[in-house]
């Protein structure tokens, strides 16, 4: 891919179907647990979708740029790897636990009525673009040291 050439998946808006779980773990609250399962659903998706983009583009390549049977497979393993962990697995455990946290302290506070359900929602919503950027770098870090070091 060069310079010019925008990825559908990272730069533009579908990224942010990625973030999918997130919004749904913010507002599990506030609506049925089948609707939390169905964001991750959107969530996997995307990383799936991501996943072939990559994979195809890699295969297409010559074998001597990194291409090829071997090429894909790396791309493969680095794309839907890094995508779970930075996507889905760490940013939703974390917004789950964020909001987890914040009914709790609100329990302890006493607070009843909408209250109770709404500032969780409201709070693991303003933490998603404030945990993005930290969990992506971490991910890298972890991809850097493993993975990537295996494959090369």
């Amino acid at each position: 891919m060069s310079l010019s050439e925008k990825d559908l998946y990272r730069d533009t808006p579908v990224r942010y179907l990625g973030y999918a779980n997130e919004v749904g773990e913010a507002f599990r609250p506030l609506i049925k647990k089948i609707f939390v399962h169905a964001s991750y659903g959107v969530s996997i998706s995307y990383v799936l979708a991501d996943t072939a983009d990559k994979s195809i583009k890699q295969y297409e390549k010559p074998v001597a740029l990194g291409g090829g049977p071997r090429g894909a497979a790396i791309a493969t393993g680095d794309t839907l790897i890094w995508q779970m962990f930075a996507s889905v697995i760490i940013p939703g455990y974390t917004i789950n636990r964020i909001c987890w946290v914040s009914k709790k302290a609100l329990e302890k506070g006493k607070v009843k009525g909408p209250l109770r359900k709404w500032v969780p929602t409201a709070i693991g919503l303003l933490a998603i673009p404030f945990i993005i950027h930290p969990i992506d770098r971490g991910v890298d870090f972890v991809m850097d040291e493993t993975y990537r070091k295996f494959v090369k």
